[in-house]
């Protein structure tokens, strides 16, 4: 048979340190939420730092491509306007040469009419000669006897002879003067071309004779895609407008079977003159080295002997 033992246990110390305990369970929950709101703020903070960094970031890329951008533009816009401003040149000596040309075919044929129109003259009034004397002469003195017979009168009082002889001398001298000037203006052309002829014609056998002219090609490159553009130079001194574009023509018809060769030793003369050139320049001495060091570094073709 069991039996029961009575006694009385203390729960004071256990009930007292369990209140111990939550006050530190309260304590680290105040912990724990402190803690949260800190790392919350943190985070937050960071956030804001990374968006901020990142937003700076894409700024100056988007700013950087816009400036590559317009650097880019910047020298399409500078090579057309170097293409534009050469186009021009040229168009303008088209112009000039157009007009030149222009100007010489008018001369020409003008010529060329007016000696048509002087035979045809000819020989129409050729084919009819008495009539184009009537129409010329006749008709002339016909409608003008008026004033070619003004001193003429049928009945004339002895008072007014003098002055009717007076008109007729005067009228009579008027038409000898006239005929004076017509042959002194006849001679005076009449010598004036036989000197022009005497200057034009040569004195003696004409005789086929060769003459050099000094010509340079220059092949200048004005912008970075590699456009060229070819300029033909040449003494003007003893050539005409005809011979300089004979000569440019026949430069431009051959230029492509021309046997150039790359030259290796510059001609002593030329690198003299363009030192003397670079030397009385006004200009700084660091352009004046850069000049000297391109013209070494330099190279050119010349034509096969």
């Amino acid at each position: 048979m069991a039996s029961y033992i009575d006694c009385v246990v203390d729960t004071k110390p256990m009930a007292h340190e369990i209140d111990k305990v939550s006050h530190h369970v309260t304590a680290t929950t105040t912990a724990v939420v402190a803690m949260k709101t800190a790392v919350i703020a943190a985070e937050k903070e960071a956030s804001d730092h990374v968006c901020e960094k990142v937003n700076q970031g894409f700024y100056t890329m988007i700013r950087s491509q816009i400036s590559q951008k317009m650097a880019k533009l910047q020298s399409d816009v500078d090579s057309l306007l170097m293409q534009l401003a050469q186009q021009q040149k040229q168009l303008l000596g088209i112009r000039t040469r157009m007009e030149r040309d222009y100007n010489m075919l008018l001369a020409r044929y003008s010529k060329l009419f007016t000696g048509l129109n002087q035979n045809l003259k000819q020989r129409v009034a050729e084919l009819d000669r008495p009539t184009m004397n009537f129409a010329l002469g006749e008709v002339e003195h016909i409608t003008n006897r008026s004033k070619l017979l003004t001193a003429t009168v049928p009945v004339g009082q002895l008072e007014s002879v003098m002055q009717s002889q007076q008109i007729l001398a005067s009228n009579a001298k008027y038409q000898g003067m006239k005929v004076i000037n017509t042959m002194r203006d006849f001679l005076s052309d009449f010598n004036d071309q036989r000197r022009l002829t005497s200057t034009i014609l040569l004195s003696g056998e004409a005789r086929e004779s060769h003459l050099a002219v000094p010509v340079v090609m220059m092949e200048t490159c004005i912008d970075r895609n590699g456009t060229t553009v070819e300029n033909i130079v040449m003494n003007d001194t003893g050539l005409s407008a005809s011979m300089q574009r004979s000569i440019q023509n026949t430069i431009t018809s051959t230029e492509d079977n021309l046997p150039w060769v790359d030259t290796t030793d510059k001609d002593r003369e030329t690198i003299n003159e363009y030192g003397k050139m670079v030397a009385s320049a006004n200009l700084p001495d660091r352009v004046k080295e850069m000049m000297n060091n391109l013209f070494r570094a330099a190279s050119y073709q010349t034509l096969k002997q």
